[in-house]
């Protein structure tokens, strides 16, 4: 069996299934159905949102399974979400090590909770 095409391969739009079919009873219900937002995805982003799944969503994993930087693999993921007609968030604030290292002291001595390193750490 072959994949149920979700766009038109000669206009681009998103395809409707109009029909179809059981093929134990033989039941066959004709409409108008909806095929989803995974069906707007080309071969590509599907193989790598099948791959980002299968990494619980551990870009370290998918960047070693797929054999792509780090960079790349973010720049997939949001073509990804974009394809699915979500926005991207924001890039994440990066933190000097110089910074990173002055949170970390201060939450070994204390000075502040986990929760606020990790907001720190993040860029929030």
């Amino acid at each position: 069996m072959y994949p149920v095409p979700g766009r038109c391969p000669v206009c681009g739009e998103e395809m409707t299934v109009t029909r179809v079919h059981c093929r134990h009873c033989d039941t066959v219900v004709e409409g108008h159905f909806a095929l989803g937002k995974f069906h707007r995805l080309t071969p590509e982003q599907l193989q790598f949102a099948e791959n980002f799944i299968r990494c619980e969503g551990k870009i370290t994993r998918v960047e070693e399974i797929m054999g792509l930087s780090y960079p790349t693999v973010r720049a997939r993921l949001h073509d990804l979400i974009r394809a699915l007609g979500y926005e991207v968030g924001p890039e994440p604030v990066a933190v000097s090590p110089d910074e990173r290292r002055g949170i970390l002291e201060e939450l070994a001595q204390g000075k502040i909770s986990a929760e606020d390193a990790l907001g720190f750490l993040q860029g929030q």
